[in-house]
């Protein structure tokens, strides 16, 4: 019997990782071109640089997250995720086309990039959970943690390079072609989804269709300690801290004085910490819950860093220790809660965990977006530096009382003690897949 692959990129070894990573990566840079273009838009052409318009697209993107939740979680447990993914990617492109049409031909209207963003909310939320979980498909447990770490660096990669071609491309051309780009680079990934070997595909059983499937994943989140407090910590940050496009953009605009060229660079600069943030996650054999306190005590500093940088320069050095933070919190959380969560059960889980991370959305960054209209950007990344400190405070709750963390002396230094394995509300140890590797 052969070796398991080892190193940072040991995923790519399977055939169809590859093919999949490939697609994607294309995608992503397309999907961050609209990004920042839709926030453009928004901010400077549909807006005089109004931060709660920003806001409000981003809580019709993200809210459907919430409001699909009895729906899009299950779909990722009873439906084939491949021909799921293949529906929801081009339904996802077909936006893109349409709303690139409008902005084109200069028929683009506030309303219509609401209506847009929230039926892109929509499909996003059944695209989400299948598209996280399709993963374990794609290389099985062994691997997951790593694919998890390498799927963020192709992610945050992409984000490097599509905000900055899109400043590009929309001060030489306009808003509207990075929307056309991203509709065609959608192409790419429903061609990966055709040519995968489903017959090497790591199929895990099915959630059967019964009264109840819904409410049974909320019951099992709820009795483990360990998941909740995951969750309360990305509600937190998700709801206050992951308005990125807020923040740069006011910061940009009404700070710094920039154009979409500067605003390209400083979303490529959070990219720079994002894929930093992704290749050590994907480089650790497993993951560990400390280092969800880590990355919010980390991600409250970079915020609170930002807030006092006198200019765009040191601004951007500061989003790269947060693009650090924000990526060691997503990707850990994503792996864990996968891998010490029953494989029937994990559509629903992660559809619970992508509504909390993203469905706070809706209730934060129209605050967000206020508090940087009234009180000044600087004050709206002071609320995001906040959140990471509340959050890094509900992780060493959770440590002191489920893991019973420890502070001892011995010979003169100062130890911190805990138990290794997370345990459920009765004291059981919980199952996690990584702990006999």
């Amino acid at each position: 019997m052969s070796e398991p692959a080892k190193g940072v990129f040991r995923s790519l070894a399977s055939f169809n990782y590859r093919v999949w990573a490939a697609g994607a990566f294309i995608s992503n840079v397309g999907t961050w071109m609209q990004r920042t273009a839709q926030d453009w838009l928004v901010l400077t052409e549909l807006t005089h640089n109004n931060a709660t318009s920003v806001g409000v697209v981003m809580a019709l993107q993200y809210g459907p997250q919430l409001l699909m939740l009895p729906w899009s979680g299950f779909a990722a447990d009873y439906f084939d995720r491949r021909k799921l993914l293949m529906a929801t990617q081009a339904a996802m492109g077909a936006l893109a086309l349409g709303l690139g049409l409008l902005v084109v031909t200069g028929l683009v209207q506030l309303w219509q990039v609401y209506l847009f963003a929230f039926m892109q909310g929509c499909i996003s939320a059944f695209d989400a959970p299948a598209r996280q979980t399709f993963v374990n498909e794609l290389v099985g447990d062994t691997d997951l943690s790593n694919a998890v770490g390498l799927n963020s660096t192709s992610f945050n990669a992409a984000r490097m390079i599509g905000p900055a071609a899109a400043g590009i491309l929309i001060a030489a051309f306009g808003t509207g072609w990075a929307f056309l780009i991203n509709a065609a680079s959608f192409v790419a990934v429903l061609c990966s989804l055709f040519f995968l070997r489903t017959n090497e595909l790591h199929r895990t059983s099915r959630a059967a269709r019964i009264r109840g499937s819904f409410a049974e994943g909320f019951r099992y989140v709820w009795g483990r300690p360990d998941l909740m407090a995951i969750l309360v910590l990305l509600f937190l940050i998700g709801t206050f801290g992951l308005n990125f496009p807020i923040f740069i953009s006011t910061m940009s605009v009404t700070v710094f004085h920039g154009g979409p060229d500067q605003y390209g660079l400083l979303t490529s600069a959070l990219a720079v910490g994002t894929v930093a943030g992704a290749l050590l996650s994907a480089k650790r054999e497993k993951q560990k819950f400390s280092f969800l306190l880590s990355g919010a005590a980390m991600f409250g500093v970079g915020l609170t860093l930002a807030a006092l940088m006198p200019n765009y320069e040191l601004f951007g050095l500061a989003l790269i220790i947060v693009g650090i933070a924000a990526l060691t919190l997503t990707s850990s959380s994503n792996s864990l809660m996968q891998l010490t969560t029953d494989p029937v059960m994990r559509g629903r889980v992660m559809a619970i965990r992508i509504a909390i991370i993203l469905g706070g959305t809706p209730l934060g960054a129209p605050v967000v977006g206020w508090i940087a209209d009234r009180f000044g950007p600087r004050w709206a990344l002071a609320v995001g530096a906040a959140s990471g400190f509340a959050a890094a405070i509900v992780a060493v709750l959770y440590f002191v009382k489920y893991r019973h963390l420890r502070l001892l002396i011995e010979a003169g230094r100062v130890r911190f003690s805990i138990d290794d394995a997370p345990r459920d509300k009765t004291g059981t140890q919980a199952n996690v897949s990584y702990s006999n590797r």
